[in-house]
Parts: structure tokens; C-alpha cells; sequence
């Protein structure tokens, strides 16, 4: 089981360590108390087994029903989004290339795109916002920061700058949303150089 779960290191140790403290006696209830209870969970249990069954039958059915549908490969060229999230989004934007004007009507639509207060120049982010496109956003930009070194810089550097995790994660989502809305309309795989460009190097970094 721990190799399963992806350990890799003290694996015996760790066994015996494990078994040892589920053997050792725990609170106990009165006998009447923990027959009554005993039931119960092995109710909850097989509740949450077919709860984890439905889930997993859902998630083959709809990678299979996204692998069906002409965008799936590019979408999921994009670092951090896989089967799943890929068709949520796909899902949430649909696949009509006109209902978007440009790439800043998709950002505005999913709430990346910041805002100015005119009266107090503040930059705020939207409340009105389609929530599940917004939901799937902070899952892709998160996996997106280990599969991708542009995302990351692009992260760090919105954190350099004073910005929150919660910020810097909203706007590196809004970047991607760019880069999606371009990828999708010239029907292109995602091109990480492309998409994170090293910066060129200044004259006074060269000397």
C-alpha cells in the first residue's frame, strides 16, 4: 500500500510504525455504545464506496466522451490541464470560436481579467464571473506551476511584485486564458518558448 501511495523510502519501517498504532488500544465506548456504532460506519462506508465508484465510472465516461471531440489534444497540450479539467473547460467556453470576440472577452467571462475602480484607481478582480470556469482556473494555473517553467517564472515574478498566492495564481490563470483562446483559434498545440519567451538580454547584462 505505501508503494502504491508512492513511497519510496523506510518502507518496513514506516509498515511496522503504521500496524503498530492501529493495533494499540484506542477510546473505547461501552460494549452496547460500540455495537451500535459498529454498524453505523460500515454503513457510511459502503456509502462512500459507491460514492468513490460513481465518481470514478463518471470521470472514464467523460474522458472518453472528450477524446471524442476535435479540441481535446490541444487543450490538453497546455501545461496543467489533463482529461478532466480540460473538459470542464471546454465544457464552461464551448466550442463556438465566435462567441468570444478576443481573448480579453474569454478572461473577462472566466473573472482573470482585473478591473479599475475609476473613483479610487484600485485594481480589483470579478465578483461576476462564470464560477465553474473560475474553480477549474486555480486547479489549472496550481498544476500548471511544476509542469510548466514559464508558469512558474510568470508566478514568481507576480509574487515579486507584491502580489498574494491567490493573486498571482488569478492572473497567471488569465495569461493561460490568452494563450488558450490563441492556441484554440489557430488551432495550434500549446509551444512553451512561444508562450514564456526568455527575456533577450540587456546590453548592460551582456557586459
Amino acid at each position: 500500500m505505501l508503494k502504491r501511495a508512492g513511497r519510496q523510502r523506510n518502507l518496513d519501517a514506516e509498515a511496522i510504525r503504521i500496524q503498530t498504532a492501529l493495533r494499540a488500544t484506542q477510546l473505547r465506548q461501552q460494549p452496547t455504545v460500540e455495537n451500535a456504532f459498529g454498524p453505523q460506519a460500515i454503513a457510511l462506508l459502503r456509502l462512500l464506496d459507491a460514492a468513490c465508484t460513481n465518481a470514478e465510472e463518471l470521470a472514464t465516461d467523460m474522458s472518453a466522451q472528450f477524446d471524442q471531440h476535435p479540441d481535446p489534444k490541444i487543450i490538453t497540450s497546455l501545461p496543467g490541464l489533463g482529461p478532466l479539467t480540460g473538459a470542464r473547460v471546454l465544457a464552461e467556453i464551448g466550442d463556438d470560436r465566435t462567441r468570444f470576440a478576443d481573448a480579453r472577452a474569454l478572461k473577462a467571462y472566466a473573472g482573470a481579467a482585473p478591473f479599475t475602480r475609476a473613483k479610487s484607481l484600485t485594481v480589483m478582480h470579478r465578483k461576476v464571473k462564470n464560477q465553474r470556469l473560475a474553480s477549474v482556473g486555480y486547479l489549472w494555473s496550481f498544476a500548471a506551476l511544476t509542469a510548466s517553467r514559464g508558469a512558474r517564472t510568470h508566478y514568481d515574478r507576480r509574487k515579486a511584485v507584491g502580489d498574494r498566492h491567490i493573486a498571482a495564481q488569478r492572473n497567471l490563470f488569465n495569461r493561460m486564458l490568452g494563450i488558450l483562446h490563441h492556441c484554440l483559434n489557430t488551432r495550434s498545440l500549446y509551444n512553451e518558448n512561444a508562450a514564456y519567451p526568455a527575456p533577450a538580454d540587456t546590453p548592460s547584462a551582456a557586459a
